[in-house]
């Protein structure tokens, strides 16, 4: 059954998702993992040049505790960890890329002053 939304709850779940998303390597870290791979902490660490341990781990916790990625740990030493996106978390990258073609989009459109001069319908 599908939710109905008013424009104040539409936008507070809007609101709730990007916070889910925000950080500075979230976005990479899932764009890495959009292809279908599974990434090895280790992987992570050559891929995404400049981000710490620490950060790294805090971003996967963060991205797996909101059901977007799914950890997996191999029991034997050294500990093997892998890392994958979860069924719900494979949704989002048709989200992501519907976002980069409307952004690619801004320049087929006036400006906002030059808008205003048009008839231009609203929703």
């Amino acid at each position: 059954m599908r939710k109905i939304y008013t424009p104040t709850s539409a936008a507070s779940d809007v609101e709730n998702i990007l916070k889910m998303l925000e950080g500075r390597w979230k976005l990479i870290i899932l764009f890495h993992l959009f292809d279908g791979n599974v990434q090895r902490y280790s992987d992570f660490e050559k891929l995404i040049p400049g981000i710490s341990q620490k950060m790294l781990a805090q971003q996967l916790r963060q991205l797996e505790a909101d059901g977007i990625v799914a950890r997996k740990v191999y029991p034997q030493v050294p500990p093997k960890v892998e890392y994958r996106l979860t069924e719900w978390g494979q949704m989002l990258c048709p989200a992501l890329d519907a976002l980069l073609k409307w952004a690619e989009q801004k320049d087929d459109f006036a400006s906002p002053a030059q808008q205003n001069d048009q008839d231009v319908a609203t929703c």
